[in-house]
């Protein structure tokens, strides 16, 4: 069981996981301990690094009780045996109990062997963790809790985690009891959560996850019962709000790198997600043991998922880059790149539909191994689909979509690979096709008026590639969306409306377009190859009843 330490004790050993700038040590007035594995001595005051304790139980002899502003840091190149449980430390915003490295070297290591976290932070407010690496072979890293008062202001920066649990599972992780048994590098509350209160104004930033099953999963509170899964559960949130997470690249790991659950506002940014999701959660006989993607919304408003690159899922059920999930709705996945994933989409609403989501400014490369779904469940209703570039994509399925607008996408096909809709649902939906260009594949059948057509891009180079030349039939071609936004998926200023995530006027070199032989060749083979899906989809109910 972890080590509970008491009110001072814990407020120091806090500390001592801090940093603190220039200006910042010009503003605070509180005090600096230090502590060096490698030539401290518990016996000194901790007070300078001539006079740095050796490991946490310095702490003991330590003569002034902890208080806002004061700082601990552990020297770089040291390790540091750490479990602890931070119960009710306050710092303030000019004032925060700061927990960080001293020195040359590298970054000081703080690890346990438990089956715990390294921290726990319970009902605190305005700490900062900062160059450090944490390591838990059999538990978990950060735990941010609240019991019985609200936690604000907690930055984690620059905070290098490994080595966290990250072997096969065949069950998904538990989210209900903090980091450890969800071998997670930081968990924010749980789902269920314990109490009503939220996290507020969390700021993630510069942060690695390596060779761990999970990275960042942060939740708010459902409802008073504290139960999301019944299906007479009321949604009545609680939700986290302010929430940071930047900069931050997680690989290598077993499951998934960001959730944002039951959060309002919350932003993840220029971060990069390569090989999570690892799991591929079967059994030896091929059926889905769990789900895991790699970063996604659960219950969730407000809230957005930009600048990133999502890459190499294996995870069979799920594995996808777009999932917005269990009634989240105003939320938005754009300029994201996706690549070399199982899927590209799969939207579950719980319980009824969710609605004003987006989808746009995405380059999806290769996400073809899997079915994608852009609603399922409950479906999506005002769901808004737009100028994204889908290169070889696997079977695309645009059911249980209501009132929502899918225009200017290309969408190229991986051979054989469908785009489904259901002409009966569509005809009272009132849904909106517009501008979309269809490539390798025939027409959406509810978008039949679409282009059909090479899109013509400009280069062979990777992400480059998918700019349009100059000549592109698909230059100019697209809807006006008024949105604010000013760039597209590469950066260039938006100067002309076309289909796709690209926004130029055209990229040099002109590129050869398709003559009326090349491409009625290329329409019949699409129809032979759409008739060859079909029957094997008869083919294969026929097999299941037959087995039944």
């Amino acid at each position: 069981m972890k080590k509970i330490i008491s009110l001072i004790l814990s407020v120091a050993i806090m500390l001592c996981c801090t940093v603190i700038s220039p200006v910042s040590f010009a503003a605070i007035t509180g005090n600096t301990y230090y502590v060096d594995s490698i030539d401290g001595n518990n016996a000194n005051e901790g007070t300078s690094p001539d006079k740095a304790w050796k490991d946490l139980d310095g702490f003991v002899n330590c003569k002034e009780p902890l208080k806002g502003g004061d700082t601990v840091l552990f020297r770089a190149g040291g390790t540091y045996d750490c479990a602890v449980t931070l119960e009710g430390i306050k710092g303030t915003k000019d004032a925060p109990f700061t927990i960080s490295s001293y020195g040359a070297g590298e970054r000081p290591l703080l690890k346990t062997d438990l089956p715990d976290e390294v921290f726990t932070f319970i009902d605190c407010s305005y700490i900062t963790v900062s160059n450090l690496q944490i390591t838990a072979p059999n538990g978990g890293g950060i735990w941010i809790d609240t019991i019985n008062e609200e936690s604000v202001g907690i930055t984690i920066d620059n905070v290098y985690f490994f080595g966290l649990p990250n072997g096969k599972v065949t069950a998904r992780d538990d989210f209900s009891r903090g980091a450890a048994p969800a071998r997670a590098a930081v968990m924010v509350k749980g789902l269920p959560s314990n109490s009503r209160y939220p996290v507020n104004d969390l700021t993630i930033r510069n942060c690695e996850v390596y060779d761990s099953a999970n990275g960042f999963m942060i939740w708010g509170s459902w409802n008073d019962q504290q139960d999301p899964w019944s299906e007479n559960a009321v949604k009545d949130p609680i939700y986290n709000t302010g929430v940071l997470i930047e900069g931050c690249y997680f690989h290598e790991m077993d499951a998934e790198a960001v959730v944002i659950g039951i959060c309002d506002g919350a932003l993840v940014t220029h971060c990069r997600a390569i090989n999570t999701c690892q799991g591929e959660g079967v059994d030896e006989n091929g059926e889905i043991l769990y789900f895991t993607a790699a970063m996604w919304f659960w219950g969730s408003e407000n809230s957005t998922i930009q600048y990133c690159e999502i890459a190499g899922q294996k995870n069979f059920g799920d594995g996808m880059t777009v999932d917005f999930d269990s009634d989240s709705n105003n939320c938005t996945y754009q300029y994201i790149y996706s690549h070399d994933n199982m899927r590209f989409a799969v939207n579950n609403a719980k319980k009824e539909p969710q609605r004003n989501n987006t989808v746009r400014y995405c380059l999806s490369v290769n996400d073809n191994k899997g079915r994608s779904s852009l609603a399922s469940g409950n479906g999506e209703d005002n769901f808004r689909f737009y100028n994204n570039t889908i290169i070889n994509s696997g079977e695309i399925q645009f059911y249980h979509l209501t009132n929502s607008l899918i225009a200017n996408n290309i969408f190229v096909a991986a051979d054989g690979a469908p785009m489904n809709c259901t002409l009966e649902d569509e005809f009272t939906a009132g849904n909106t096709y517009r501008n979309n260009c269809y490539y390798n594949t025939l027409n959406l059948m509810c978008d039949p008026f679409a282009m059909n057509t090479d899109p013509g891009f400009s280069t062979d180079e990777l992400i480059e590639a998918y700019q349009l030349a100059i000549n592109s039939p698909l230059i100019g071609k697209g809807m006006k969306i008024e949105d604010g936004l000013t760039h597209d998926f590469f950066g260039n200023e938006i100067e002309s409306c076309n289909i796709g995530c690209y926004m130029g006027k055209g990229e040099e070199p002109e590129v050869e377009t398709e003559n009326i032989f090349v491409k009625l060749v290329r329409l019949i083979r699409n129809i032979l190859q759409r008739l060859e899906h079909e029957f094997n989809v008869i083919k294969r109910e026929i097999e299941e009843s037959l087995a039944k």
